[in-house]
């Protein structure tokens, strides 16, 4: 009785790591996809990655320095 038990105990746990692994990988999936998707997109774009102050973004400048 003792080994049935605990073989049973003992699948349920298999079982649930193996599910825990499962949703862990299910959750991190898109993030991954993203980080990828970025990274070939900066690598293989003719202007290279784009900074915020090329932009005019914040720290940029808006062209009108003289004027001040």
């Amino acid at each position: 009785m003792t080994a049935v038990v605990l073989a049973a105990v003992r699948t349920w746990s298999t079982i649930m790591i193996v599910l825990g692994r499962a949703t862990a990988a299910a959750i991190l999936l898109p993030s991954l996809g993203l980080l990828v998707q970025q990274t070939v997109q900066a690598l293989t774009s003719p202007d290279g990655p784009s900074r915020a102050a090329d932009s005019g973004g914040p720290g940029g400048t808006d062209g009108q320095e003289g004027t001040r």
